[in-house]
């Protein structure tokens, strides 16, 4: 196979592993004891708390990291001196990119607002802003974010 061609299977690749990989959610949600069929939830805020979260690594960056480590390293040299710079080139590739993805997750603050619901159950959501809401303010949840009501 040509060096191009395989280049552009390895970007492909990782485009399709990165893809796959990628999470929505940038902080861990708190537990919802609801059942799913409760879309939207009215109640009052209980307290406002501000958290530090640490969010994990999903690993997308070192299986990235290692494919493009692995193809710049295969195009070095030949015969068992290309197969030593392809996995030296996966193996730092895969360090570099899970290095880039923990930054790339620092830890960060985030709100997490107790709400008494109508009913009288609790819930607690982690979200990234409280700009309007203070204690004591009629809220309304729509998926697992509280709204001013």
């Amino acid at each position: 196979m040509k060096p191009t061609v395989s280049l552009a299977a390895m970007m492909v690749a990782v485009a399709a592993l990165s893809a796959g990989c990628a999470s929505n959610s940038s902080y861990p949600q708190a537990t919802d004891y609801s059942s799913q069929a409760d879309i939207s939830t009215y109640g009052t805020v209980d307290s406002i708390r501000v958290v530090r979260v640490d969010p994990a690594t999903s690993g997308a960056g070192a299986v990235a990291g290692g494919l493009l480590g692995a193809l710049a390293g295969s195009q070095i040299g030949s015969g068992s001196g290309r197969t030593a710079a392809t996995a030296a080139g996966a193996i730092g590739g895969a360090v570099i990119g899970n290095r880039v993805e923990e930054n790339r997750n620092m830890p960060r603050d985030v709100y997490q607002i107790s709400v008494r619901l109508d009913n009288g159950d609790y819930r607690t959501i982690n979200q990234d802003s409280a700009y309007d809401l203070r204690v004591g303010t009629r809220v309304r949840m729509v998926d697992g974010r509280v709204y001013r009501y």
